[in-house]
């Protein structure tokens, strides 16, 4: 009984606690070879710019609106010696809307660097409730 008991753990077999990787590698190997062959074959889009001297739209003359470090604020036409009009806070909407030759002439706000930023949003947020829709910031590139 005690070599029964012996020969029969032999004859059994224990769990393989491995994993067969070979399928993983295949199927990675088929997925390389397949975007291999596909990506040669993808078009890649290429965007048509605009060239200067193709607008069909004149140039309307923008209206500056310069916002000093003081507080105070000017307006002026963006023209070749033009000259700035001194307006409050109050009286900037109704002297931009006066300058302006069409409503959809831009506005573009000039601070100077030490302006505070709220007081530049304080202009962009008036000039924008009012109903000027194209309103942006003049930036100077160094």
């Amino acid at each position: 009984m005690a070599m029964g008991a012996q020969s029969s753990r032999r004859g059994r077999r224990r769990m393989m606690s491995e994993i067969n990787v070979v399928p993983y590698i295949d199927v990675t190997l088929v997925l390389l070879i397949i975007f291999m062959v596909t990506a040669p074959m993808i078009v890649t889009g290429s965007i048509d710019l605009p060239r200067v001297g193709q607008s069909s739209q004149q140039n309307v003359a923008a209206v500056e609106v310069i916002i000093r470090k003081d507080g105070s604020h000017a307006v002026r036409k963006r023209e070749q010696g033009a000259e700035e009009k001194q307006v409050t806070r109050s009286e900037l909407v109704a002297a931009v809307q006066a300058m302006q030759a069409d409503a959809s002439a831009p506005v573009i706000i000039l601070a100077e660097r030490d302006v505070r930023y709220d007081n530049v949003v304080q202009a962009l947020n008036l000039l924008q409730s009012q109903g000027i829709a194209r309103v942006g910031l003049a930036v100077r590139q160094e």
